[in-house]
């Protein structure tokens, strides 16, 4: 095998001769375990949103930590701290098109932390796609529902921290060597 990189679970050899399809995981495809994230992180959201426009919104903001961390139900046409409103098409286009890569990354997905981080962005994906869908004022111009605000922050919502702790995860795992199919890279 490579000197470069070899696959999590088997031995480390110099048989450089070996089949490409030797050198392939021989471990379980990790679709369900994304797919399970997925539907955990995307029902978590779904859920505190339907709560918070029942019960918060148009009420006052409900202090969890004094000033530090509040409940305060707003509605976000655009991205990260309300940039481009304007564009609210765009970012679904965006969120519809995160969704088909991670689709088509599943196929070749044998690493279970990169099922959990994909898994993670995808309900994420969902979540935010589902508002911008189906929220007022229409289909692909929703508004999404925010609600966490932290004292100084943009206020966010558990789809948002889903996409922002799988992102966070893939950049760890990138750093560390590990492919989603399993490959570890030593360099």
């Amino acid at each position: 095998m490579a000197e470069a990189e070899r696959i999590i679970g088997t031995p480390d050899t110099d048989d450089a001769a070996a089949a490409p399809e030797e050198r392939r995981p021989k471990g379980k495809r990790r679709v369900v375990a994304l797919f399970a994230v997925a539907v955990v992180a995307y029902l978590l959201d779904l859920g505190s949103k339907m709560l918070v426009v029942a019960k918060l919104e148009h009420h006052e903001p409900i202090r969890v930590i004094g000033n530090l961390l509040q409940f305060h139900a707003i509605r976000n046409a655009g991205a990260a701290f309300g940039i481009g409103e304007a564009f609210t098409v765009i970012f679904t286009i965006i969120a519809a098109g995160v969704i088909v890569v991670i689709a088509r990354l599943a196929r070749k997905l044998y690493s279970l932390p990169w099922a959990i981080a994909l898994g993670l962005l995808l309900g994420g994906a969902l979540g935010n796609l589902t508002d911008r869908i189906f929220r007022s004022p229409g289909v692909f111009r929703g508004a999404v529902v925010d609600f966490i605000a932290p004292a100084h922050f943009a206020v966010f919502n558990l789809a948002d921290s889903a996409i922002v702790c799988g992102g966070i995860l893939i950049v760890l795992l990138s750093f560390r060597g590990l492919d989603p199919d399993g490959t570890v890279h030593k360099d």
